[in-house]
């Protein structure tokens, strides 16, 4: 296939994913609503790291004026999800080892903090949720559904972070986990089959149910560490995702 043949399909493909999130789109505001479009495209590797577009695509693509489609690439430009590259248009950011390093080391410390707070507040009901999440995780393994796998575990650390009831530290977690998701996922294929996750997750539910706070910090701690080490080691190593 010519590549002008290849990238008009993608760009049809690409248009039909963005056109689907359109409608899923709980936002009136136009500014937003192509933001959250663009940005949920960018997070599940719809728009790949370092794949370069231009603004009249996009406005094609949503079907939108020139106007809310500016305002999203901006913000996303200003929340470094995309560059400007002057007189060719836009290029998502790449997945860097050493940002995703520092993302990786405040996760470990504050999730671990997030599982020994939740640990403090929570009661049977909470835990039974996070039992359902991790048997569902164990599903979606076994049927080798890896992206639904990733969007459950997601689900179970955000969940326990809203147990931990500190705001201030769900915000900062909130600032970066979507980075952190789309480095998982854009890793996910290269990990080893996370067993060892669901037998971490398992621990760490076991010591908050047995109310050992000091415990489920450390389990959680130790499980973010080990994971992200094996997602820094791959990104190392995918030379299409350097700058």
């Amino acid at each position: 296939m010519k590549e002008k043949d290849k990238r008009s399909s993608d760009n049809t493909v690409l248009k039909k994913t963005l056109l689907q999130y359109k409608e899923e789109a709980n936002e009136d505001r136009l500014p937003q609503q192509a933001y959250i479009i663009i940005q949920k495209a960018i997070l599940n590797l719809q728009l790949q790291p370092n794949e370069s577009f231009l603004e009249r695509e996009i406005i094609e693509m949503l079907e939108m004026s020139r106007t809310p489609v500016r305002e999203a690439l901006i913000r996303l430009e200003m929340d470094r999800w995309i560059r400007l590259i002057p007189r060719k248009g836009f290029s998502v950011e790449p997945i860097i080892k050493e940002n995703i390093e520092q993302i990786c080391q405040i996760a470990e410390a504050l999730d671990g903090v997030a599982a020994e707070l939740a640990t403090l507040n929570i009661d049977e009901e909470h835990l039974e949720i996070l039992d359902a999440l991790i048997a569902s995780q164990e599903n979606h393994l076994n049927e080798n559904n890896l992206k639904a796998y990733l969007d459950v575990d997601n689900q179970f650390h955000n969940l326990i972070v809203e147990y931990s009831q500190n705001e201030r530290l769900k915000n900062i977690m909130d600032s970066h986990s979507d980075q952190l998701y789309r480095a998982r996922l854009f890793t996910i294929n290269e990990r080893k089959l996370p067993v060892r996750s669901i037998k971490e997750h398992r621990a760490i539910v076991a010591a908050m149910r047995a109310q050992d706070s000091k415990a489920a910090q450390l389990l959680m701690h130790s499980h973010r560490h080990r994971g992200g080490q094996e997602i820094l080691g791959i990104i190392e190593s995918k030379p299409t995702n350097k700058m």
